[in-house]
């Protein structure tokens, strides 16, 4: 949060990558449960919020000398997701890539990067009353040990970036990540997904990128680490900003990737419309995706009663809850639905005709694609978070706790807002309010 908020502590002490970040804590006290809540409704039985901790001092701390302003922003952006560390009310979650806002300048808006310095980081927090600790931080970076950064890979494909006030043009970098899932791997190092590639990145248990695997023909070059292309190539088409969004893993090892949004195919009215969008099946073991599945959203008016806009549909988590099974959240900015599905072999549309670009009508502008004989995941609603009391919104992150119990994190935007006023005459943030949480809803019901 800005200084100028009220009520909140700033904790000014340097951290060490990879080690305990306990000096971090930050206790902020959040509202309990709503009084009087049916035991047969869905539930908030605990929030906790994660307190000031100035992005310099974090950054820096892991790797020195990344940021030399920080322009008054606090550590946040870390419910991209949250997957459970092993100890009870511990989690480990992922930043984005950092501060980032829109600002019109003749008409056209501009990509902003405050904070142009700050890494991407896996962050482990526990979870204490009402209180985020965070315990443990690893920066994501190069083979070299450099920081990846967040900012934009490609002129022409990605937004262009500009400074806070969206006057100076900066520099793309070929090795940036927008992180926003994670999943622990099988040799103690992590899994990530990424919007810009799009991209499933693999990284060691220090943070390091052993591998991304992105679409065939992204011809990305300049890395200072292994790409490979493994992906289909008709992600290639990805709306800008809505790459991948969730990441899960299931018992045999596999991991599904959801695209956030439906891609622009055959252009970006097409995507705008659509509500069927795309999920992956990755083997780490083979490399290589193995399936593919059309995931449908329910009318957005459903999911965000009073929302017409279609294009504001999205995933944004995806959980393992067994064998071949999923939660996969539909959501706005506002309002957010967990359905369950299956996967099954019969859903399968990997290879076909629906990934290639050249298809008309695309998978994408179909009115009714199982009409059309599309095998679309048949889902089941588990929760309509929307209705669920103390419950924040754009929720980012989703983690089973037990069988009957989830854990959420909302991603704050490290307390960003659009437009010329986001900053002060001064240069400093003029912070939104928003604070991190993580809440734990009970269902009615076992999962």
């Amino acid at each position: 949060m800005s200084p100028h908020a009220t009520g909140r502590r700033r904790v000014h002490r340097s951290v060490a990558a990879g080690v305990p970040l306990a000096v971090l804590a930050a206790l902020v006290t959040a509202g309990p449960a709503a009084a009087g809540t049916p035991a047969r409704d869905a539930h908030v039985t605990r929030t906790a919020a994660l307190s000031d901790i100035p992005l310099g001092t974090f950054s820096n701390g892991l790797l020195p000398g990344t940021v030399d302003d920080d322009r008054g922003v606090d550590l946040g952006g870390i419910g991209s997701d949250i997957y459970p560390a092993g100890r009870k009310g511990e989690f480990w979650t992922v930043t984005d890539r950092g501060p980032n806002g829109q600002i019109k300048v003749g008409g056209t808006k501009r990509r902003t990067f405050p904070v142009p310095g700050f890494d991407p980081a896996i962050v482990r927090v526990r979870v204490s009353g009402a209180t985020v600790k965070v315990v443990q931080a690893i920066p994501v970076t190069t083979s070299s040990g450099k920081p990846v950064t967040g900012l934009p890979n490609q002129a022409g494909r990605d937004e262009a970036p500009y400074s806070y006030d969206a006057r100076t043009p900066l520099s793309y970098d070929p090795n940036g990540l927008d992180t926003e899932g994670v999943v622990r791997a099988a040799d103690g190092g992590f899994w990530l997904v990424d919007e810009y590639g799009p991209s499933l990145v693999h990284v060691s248990a220090r943070g390091k990128v052993l591998a991304r695997y992105v679409p065939q023909g992204l011809h990305l070059t300049g890395t200072d680490y292994p790409v490979v292309e493994a992906l289909p190539a008709v992600l290639l088409h990805r709306k800008i900003n809505r790459g991948f969004e969730g990441l899960a893993q299931l018992p045999n090892g596999d991991l599904v990737l959801a695209v956030q949004s439906p891609l622009s195919l055959p252009d970006t009215a097409a995507g705008e419309a659509s509500r069927t969008v795309r999920l992956l099946r990755f083997s780490p073991g083979r490399k290589a995706v193995t399936a593919e599945y059309a995931y449908r959203f329910d009318p957005v008016g459903v999911v965000d009663p009073g929302e017409d806009d279609t294009s504001e549909l999205k995933i944004s988590s995806v959980v393992a809850v067994g064998g071949d099974r999923l939660l996969v959240e539909e959501r706005t900015d506002k309002a957010a639905r967990l359905h369950a599905v299956r996967l099954s072999r019969a859903s399968d549309i990997l290879g076909g005709r629906w990934d290639d670009a050249g298809t008309s009508p695309s998978l994408e502008q179909l009115d009714d694609p199982a009409a059309s004989g599309v095998p679309v995941l048949a889902k089941r609603l588990v929760v309509d978070l929307g209705t669920v009391a103390g419950v924040p919104g754009k929720i980012e992150g989703v983690a089973v706790v037990d069988h009957d119990t989830l854990a959420l994190a909302n991603d704050n935007d490290f307390g960003m807002t659009d437009g010329a006023d986001a900053f002060d005459a001064q240069g400093r943030l003029v912070d939104s309010g928003i604070e991190t949480k993580i809440t734990y809803v009970r269902l009615p019901r076992g999962l």
